[in-house]
């Protein structure tokens, strides 16, 4: 079968649209939650890392958020001007800063802890469909973790 150019133009076959469709309007259910909260759904993020971890590095933050150093250091720098985390250099290596929540940081979890449960309630998926959607995205990132970490490699 010949590649049809334009067939695989249309952006009805494009992977990444749906993708980019659903993402934007999944991320948008969150902000009604997170509004009164004072939060934006990257730094909702952050916090979910740190409630789970606190003291980890902003490199282990951003591994595990996918975030570069450009999105995630102000990002911080706003969470500490406001008082909900606190940057320390680690001791064993001064190159590393370890980002510590603060009670105000800590207090936060409480106030957000019904986020999740709304937020589900919004999106309209058996819990069948939502298990497989959650395992085949997380499939595809470590896929494309898998990648990135190939051409590192190769450079």
């Amino acid at each position: 079968m010949e590649y049809d150019y334009h067939e695989a133009m249309k952006l009805a076959n494009q992977i990444c649209f749906p993708l980019y469709a659903a993402a934007r309007n999944v991320t948008g259910l969150y902000t009604p939650y997170l509004k009164p909260l004072g939060l934006t759904y990257t730094q909702y993020l952050v916090f979910l890392v740190l409630w789970e971890q606190d003291g980890v590095s902003v490199s282990w933050i951003g591994e595990n958020l996918m975030l570069d150093n450009g999105t995630l250091s102000p990002l911080l720098k706003k969470l500490e001007q406001e008082g909900f985390i606190k940057r320390r250099r680690s001791a064993e290596d001064d190159r590393v800063v370890e980002i510590f929540l603060t009670e105000e940081g800590r207090a936060l979890q409480e106030k957000a802890k019904d986020v999740p449960l709304r937020v589900a309630g919004c999106i309209d998926l058996s819990e069948e469909k939502t298990s497989r959607l959650y395992s085949l995205l997380y499939e595809l990132l470590e896929n494309q973790k898998e990648k990135i970490i190939k051409k590192e490699i190769e450079k």
